[in-house]
């Protein structure tokens, strides 16, 4: 029994409503002597005495044994805790029988308290008190222990012994149900309901003083019970009333609620006292008896005989309330921050109970009011009586915190019909919800059918599951006749019914086939017209099928009652298998009319509203900020390293925490004043109250060292949105790290961005991060009208978000084509003018179902750059959408207004020099050298005229090979020194690009121009350590006067290759190579054909054991078409060792390609016989987007068995060079090469010296199967192991260029801004003549996929209204599958199912050796038209003269009658499929 306050996820307590402490009576005379003091007994204490060191023996045992103290104290809690339940259960059972013996005078006791412990009598004033019949419990209860005792003893204690070797020797020794019998506290009668039942609410209290002991010798086991409380009210139903003795027909006893059980266990048992266990061992049996006696489960006890017992147990439900979960208001704040120094939110999710059907809402982050606008569905078997129950609650990581509840009778609901209210939320401070409740009744006829379905449409939800139009209540009552399983033994069958998704299993009848089940089963249905129930009868280990059963639900459709009962033909069983059920329908009808105004206006509001045509996200929903950290460098570190017993200095490098999010900076080599002039970002709320906590250590090769520590709280961050401090670490000696920390603000305005960008361009850093610009914000809502998974059924939908490096996922929604996440993410943009968002979904993520490219730069030009609506999916169905919300926010960060000012705070006797400086002269090289390494602070010179500024620049250029860049050390008492370096206006000095641009030799230094800089130009001086270290190689770079070309310049012969298709369709007469006992009898073959060309080899499937195989298979090849290439093909018997040799030949390829399509045979070399059939095709190229669409039609037309897909065009890409990628981590320029990922097709570049403009020149084409839906994604990286940057590329865009073709230059994704890649894409769509043959019908049967390698037959259907007689000719059938080198004698099977009797079965006459036999029999079956909706034609196209080696059905096809067109008549070919699909 749980405890009020206790969520789902939390431990249990224990109550009793009827426990009360034992009343203290005036004590008698003789209680009065008995109390006078006695005198001291020596016996007393000796007693104590012996108590004492018996208590403290088992301490002293420990201590002498050197028994964990842990270990003792454990067992004293256990066995604390074990009696404090034991004494507490033995004082509520006493108080309870004292309740129960004098039930007067406790009443007049404690007439103060709650109603709730009173009688239900007391309570109620239609609940009658019945002591007669209580009286007459007390006389019968000792006859009725004597047969529970016979019962235990005589039936189920030899059950017991005979299931197990182990309980041989268990037997009751003592069974006594006690004196105190059962008693009903109260009796309601209902009058309200049918009048041909009795309904009856009996309030059961029984507190029994039974004892029960059981004892299994072998073991000296001894366990029992010695008492049991059991209070809950049980309803009783007397139906059906007859006009005979004994006037009712049966009784049916069930408990609406699960009743309160307390069970005192004695013996071995009493563990199970223990705290924890108890509250288990009483679930485990409250579950027991709520298995057979809570609803939806009934006890029924039939009085008569020929009664329909499973009705009885499972009778229509008396209707179905509709639950919207709308919101809450006003809920108690749950989560805390800081230890509880400040007040949270809450996470609150609902959980919804009606008897045992429970639905757990989502949980919404970090709100008191959130909106659900969720709908959940319930069946009501029973009202008045059944309750809804809601209990809200707070998620939390380990125990949910509880939030409130409420309770509503749903027969409030039946009687109002709908209701629509707020409910206050109880045994909490604050908090209520808001609910919607309709009663939908049951209605035996279709007449709202179409109505009803209509207004589900626009009911909106949350959930995945749709609005039902009906429910289906199915009876399982018997089946006969069931086959035997292997070995002649008889089965154990259970049955599984199954409509769309869901499954359910009936209870198993073992060692029979002639089963009684007698079950019920409910089912919710979206539309009846296009579900059908689908049942299995299984064997218990539901491997053997011992039949099945497909049932159309329109088939109950035009049954009278919406219901059929009878027996149906089992399929896939014996002739005489057959099941009885039975099927009733309702429909689910909302009865508006009867609704009061004010309850039908808001229904009328909430329903009738279409799709929400904007997003509705959380109001947490983009509220992040960007926290950014600027890791300047440290001075004055503890040195830890010690070299030969010397004091060495330190590796350092820094860790910073901020929340879950970890950073780490490079490791600085041999230096206790590093600099790393590093930058991290991190996505933050402002309420989040965490703290940015700083850690120094020194990188060892075994365990690094603790250098010290700092926190910084982000409240003050926040506060100050901009710091420029030194930071003393803690818990060492000495040490400072220098930093800058920044909250950079969100707008939503697009003029900031041009600074934001001007900004970024001008930082570098060590670390080569890249300022972002913005942040963009996309919460995922929903899609709609998804398409269907290829199996047919809907998708679990989830979709990936992809920007850059940044990769999300939502959550895989159930089974939907309109699924819903609500699910908002983020990402961190560096260039909103040239990113792009992703978002691809996908069921399960295996199968695509459409994707979207969003531009980021298309929210630039959107109001408050927001973009909230629906958007058409690519690769999905014309209506396949999807609704999102993406908002940009633009970073405004401080930097963008820092003011100029002079640099303040230098040390004037120290010799400096500038920090623009890209490379150190070696004069001040060997200057920061004779500093000491630990001491040295800022270098910086400022050069007073432009003749200074000349030679240092000639000094830099002269020596830069060799010189290598000095260890710049800011001074601590210069502040600030990294964020702006300001210098006088009157100091004419280079710009650190204006160093690099001399060292390249493109202009000379003086020529830059440098009045007027601004503060957002110094901000480059602060980050030059991140310029590269290696001068030298810059040479590498374009040379002086060199333009970018425009343009790519492929080779000559680039886009000349094209297609060749290989049809390989049969092969006939091919040699036996299989012998069968030694030789004497000739087998047959299982031949393969491998081709070759060109390099290239292909290889078929086996065919098992045919002479006259049909591959069906499909291959292409890209070729130049230049050259004399041959096609060869050699055929093969596959065999265990070596594979027999059944032929070759060879065609020339100029052949095939001069005549381009060549349909013919050819015939085997170098054996005795053989043939293959062949069509092959160069399929030529067109520049021209008009052919597509013709070629796509044909792609959909054909199907091979090898599943390939024909191409539909080729896209060659020609990679010529890229410009400006970034550098390694380490400073050093990339060895790029560049990935090319087409589809499942990869191609790789080789890999460049290092530059950061590679060239590769290198060309490649992809088979393209759908243009209109295919992206190339070319990914570059450094020796394939450090992204530099990705372009994803819609193979779509190239279908509105001219010819088809798109050559440029190219901005990179995830790299610099100037980072690109130059190009050449060319689309050429391939024109295969087998396009023209669809018009023209002769599109051979092979190609266009009819049979799938089956054949095809040619029916005529039609239908004789006057006659009533369905009509069907079989003309003929083509392409049948040979199973011999003379062909196949075939005829055709018909049969009208479910009807397996011998009236529906026909057939043709026989047709000898013939793959394309023609029959133009004409047959005939006498069928009402009202029975035609319900029929499905069998057509079987058999083998007369096949063996045990072959296989009997070549084809076969099902054909509902009702999708046919029987009036007009219909006459057309149909594919023959296997028997198994």
């Amino acid at each position: 029994m749980q405890s009020d306050e206790s969520g789902p996820s939390g431990p249990k307590g224990t109550e009793c409503p009827s426990a009360a402490p034992e009343e203290k009576k005036p004590p008698s005379d003789g209680d009065t002597e008995a109390a006078k003091p006695q005198g001291i007994s020596a016996v007393a204490v000796l007693w104590t005495f012996g108590k004492c060191l018996t208590a403290l023996l088992p301490v002293y045992l420990a201590g002498y044994y050197r028994v964990s103290t842990s270990l003792l104290v454990f067992g004293l809690m256990v066995y604390t805790g074990w009696k404090h339940a034991r004494e507490a259960k033995e004082t509520r059972l006493r108080s309870a029988m004292q309740l129960l013996s004098n039930e007067q005078e406790y009443t007049s006791m404690k007439v103060s308290k709650s109603k709730r412990d009173l009688p239900a009598w007391v309570s109620f004033p239609d609940v009658e008190k019945v002591e007669w019949l209580n009286k007459v419990l007390q006389q019968v209860w000792p006859f009725v222990g004597q047969y529970l005792e016979k019962l235990l003893v005589e039936t189920i204690a030899p059950s017991i012994r005979a299931s197990s070797s182990h309980l041989q020797t268990l037997s009751f020794t003592k069974v006594d149900m006690g004196d105190k019998a059962m008693k009903v506290v109260g009796i309601k009668a209902h009058t309200e309901n049918d009048k041909g039942q009795v309904l009856l609410d009996l309030y059961i209290s029984y507190v029994g003083n039974v004892e029960i002991n059981v004892e299994v010798k072998r073991y000296f086991c001894k366990a029992g019970v010695s008492g049991i409380q059991l209070h809950g009210m049980m309803r009783v139903i007397l139906e059906p009333l007859i006009g005979d003795v004994p006037i009712v027909g049966a009784v049916t006893m069930f408990f609406i609620r699960r009743p309160k059980l307390d069970i005192n266990w004695t013996g071995l048992t009493n563990l199970l006292d223990i705290p924890g266990l108890n509250v288990m061992s009483d679930s485990m049996i409250m579950d027991a008896i709520a298995s057979f006696l809570v609803l939806p489960n009934r006890l029924t006890v039939p009085l008569v005989p020929n009664l329909h017992v499973a009705q009885l147990r499972s009778p229509l439900p008396r209707g179905v309330v509709r639950i919207h979960l709308l919101e809450a208001d006003n809920l108690a704040a749950k989560d805390s921050y800081i230890k509880g120094v400040m007040a949270g939110m809450s996470d609150p999710y609902a959980l919804l109970r009606v008897g045992p059907q429970t639905f757990t809402s989502q949980h919404i982050d970090n709100t008191l009011s959130p909106k659900w606008g969720e709908m959940y569905e319930v069946i009501v078997h029973e009202v008045p009586g059944q309750e809804l129950e809601v209990e809200v609650y707070d998620k939390d990581p380990d125990q949910d915190d509880f939030l409130g509840r409420t309770k509503l009778d749903l027969g409030i609901v039946k009687k109002s019909i709908a209701v629509d209210d707020w409910f206050t939320l109880k045994d909490a401070r604050s908090g209520r919800v808001h609910l919607r409740l309709e009663w939908l009744a049951l209605l035996p006829s279709t007449d709202r059918l179409e109505q009803i379905l209509k207004r589900n449409e626009s009911v909106t939800s949350k959930t995945a599951d749709p609005p039902s139009s009906a429910i289906l209540v199915v009876y399982l009552d018997k089946a006969e006749a069931l086959p035997m399983k292997k070995g002649n033994k008889e089965p154990n069958p259970m049955v599984q019914l199954s409509v769309q998704d869901i499954t359910r299993e009936s209870r198993t009848c073992y060692t029979t086939i002639n089963p009684e089940w007698e079950e019920a089963f409910t089912f919710f249905i979206q539309d009846p017209h296009k579900q059908d129930i689908d049942i299995q009868v299984k064997d218990v280990d539901r491997v053997q099928t011992l039949g099945s059963l497909t049932l159309p639900l329109s088939r109950l459709l035009s049954s009278a009652d919406l219901s059929l009962d009878q027996w149906f033909q089992l399929d896939k069983a014996g002739p005489a298998s057959r099941i009885s059920i039975k099927a009733v329908l309702r429909v689910l009808w909302l009865d508006e009319e009867h609704i009061s105004a004010d309850v039908s206006s808001s229904l009328e509001a909430g329903l009738s509203k279409q799709r929400p045509q904007e997003t509705s996200p959380h109001p947490s929903f983009a509220t992040e900020g960007l926290l950014r950290i600027h890791l300047l460098e440290a001075q004055s570190l503890i040195a830890k390293d010690k070299l030969m017993g010397f004091k060495g200095k330190s590796d350092p490098y820094a860790k910073i925490n901020v929340g879950e999010v970890i950073l780490k900076s490079h490791v600085i080599k041999e230096n206790l004043n590093p600099t790393w002039n590093e930058m991290y970002e991190v996505v933050l709320r402002p309420e989040s109250g965490v703290d940015v906590q700083v850690e120094v250590y020194d990188k060892d090769m075994d365990r690094d060292d603790f250098l010290g520590r700092f926190s910084i709280s982000l409240e003050d961050v926040i506060q100050s949105q901009y710091t420029d401090q030194w930071y003393t670490l803690n818990e060492v000696k000495s040490g400072q790290v220098h930093l800058i920390l920044e909250w950079v603000p969100t707008v939503s305005e697009t003029d900031r961005l041009e600074k934001v960008l001007q900004l970024q361009s001008a930082q570098a850093y060590q670390n080569k991060a890249v300022p972002s610009a913005a942040l963009l914000f996309v919460c995922v809502e929903r899609a709609h009208s998804l398409p269907l998974k290829k199996s047919g059924k809907e998708p679990k939908a989830g979709a990936e978000l992809v920007l850059g490096d940044t990769t999300y996922r939502t959550k895989v929604c159930e089974r939907s084509r309109s699924p819903q996440w609500d699910e908002a993410f983020y990402f961190l943009i560096r260039d909103p003018k040239e990113e792009m968002l992703i978002l691809k979904l996908s069921s399960g993520w295996d199968q695509p179902m459409g994707s979207l490219v969003l531009p980021v730069r298309e929210l630039l030009s959107e109001p408050e750059l927001v973009l909230d609506k629906w958007l058409q999916l690519d690769g999905a169905g014309p209506e396949s959408e999807i609704l999102l919300r993406a908002e940009l926010k633009v970073l405004n960060s401080k930097m963008t207004e820092a003011p100029q000012g002079p640099l303040t705070g230098t040390k004037e006797e120290e010799p400096v020099i500038t920090t623009e400086q890209s490379f150190t002269a070696p004069s001040e090289e060997r200057l920061s050298s004779e500093l000491p390494s630990d001491e040295s602070g800022a270098v910086c010179s400022q050069p007073k005229d432009p003749d200074a500024v000349e030679r240092d620049a000639a000094a830099t250029m002269e020596e830069a090979a060799a010189a290598e860049p000095a260890a710049m050390h800011a001074d601590p008492d210069a502040h600030p020194v990294a964020p702006l370096v300001e210098e006088p206006t009157d100091a004419k000095e280079p710009t650190p690009q204006a160093v690099t641009a001399a060292a390249k030799g493109e202009f000379q230094p003086w020529q830059v121009p440098t009045e007027g800089r601004t503060a957002v130009d110094n901000l480059a001086h602060a980050t030059v350590t991140g310029l590269p270290s290696e001068p030298a190689e810059l040479t590498e770079e374009l040379q002086p006067g060199e333009d970018l070309p425009q343009h790519t310049s492929p080779s000559q012969d680039f886009s000349s290759e094209g297609v060749l298709r290989i049809h390989l369709l049969e092969a006939q007469s091919l040699v036996a190579k299989d012998n069968l006992m030694g030789g004497m009898v000739k087998g047959k073959s299982d031949p393969y054909v491998k081709i070759n060309i060109g390099g290239v080899a292909f290889k078929s499937h086996v065919i098992k054991e045919n002479l006259n195989p049909t591959w069906n298979e499909m291959y292409e090849v890209v070729l130049s078409g230049q050259g004399d290439q041959e096609i060869q093909f050699e055929a093969f018997d596959k065999d265990l060792d070596a594979d027999d040799f059944l032929g070759r030949f060879s065609i020339r390829l100029n052949e095939v390609i001069r005549s381009q399509y060549t349909d013919q045979w050819y015939t085997l070399k170098d054996i005795k016989s053989g043939r293959v059939h062949l069509i092959l095709e160069w399929v030529p190229t067109v520049s021209e987007s008009v052919r597509l669409d013709q070629v796509l039609q044909l792609q959909s037309l054909q199907s091979y068995q090898n599943k390939s897909v024909p191409s539909a065009a080729l896209l060659f890409v020609h990679l010529e060079r890229a410009h400006s990628l970034p550098l390694k981590k380490s400073g050093k320029e990339p060895r790029a090469g560049a990935e090319l990922v087409l589809g499942e097709t990869t191609y790789r570049t080789k890999v460049c010296d290092r530059g950061v403009s590679p060239q590769w020149s290198e060309s490649f084409y992809f088979q393209v199967r759908d243009p209109k839906h295919q992206m190339l994604i070319i990914k570059l990286s450094s020796a394939w192991d450090q992204p530099m940057g990705s372009l994803v590329v819609p193979v779509r865009d190239l279908l509105s260029e001219p010819q088809l073709i798109l050559d440029q230059w190219f901005q990179l994704d995830g790299a610099a801004l100037e980072s690109q890649i130059l190009l050449r894409a060319e689309l050429k769509i391939l024109a295969s003549r087998m396009v023209d043959m669809i018009s023209a019908g002769t599109l051979p049967c092979a190609a266009s996929g009819c049979g799938s390698g089956n054949g095809q037959v040619k029916l005529s259907l039609s239908y004789a209204s006057q006659e009533e007689r369905l009509v069907v000719i079989v003309h003929a059938c083509r392409g049948l599958l040979s199973q011999g080198k003379d062909g196949v004698d075939s005829y055709v099977s018909l049969m009208l199912l479910p009807d397996k009797s011998k009236a529906t079965k026909k057939k043709t006459a026989v047709k000898k050796r013939d793959l394309n036999p023609e029959y133009n029999e004409r047959f005939e079956y006498d069928l009402p038209v009202k029975e035609t909706r319900f029929r499905r034609l069998s057509v079987s196209v058999k083998n007369n003269s096949s063996s045990f080696r072959s296989r009997d059905v070549l084809g076969q096809v099902q054909i509902e009658l009702s999708q046919i067109d029987l009036d007009s008549g219909v006459t057309e070919w149909f594919d023959l499929k296997d028997e198994a699909e």
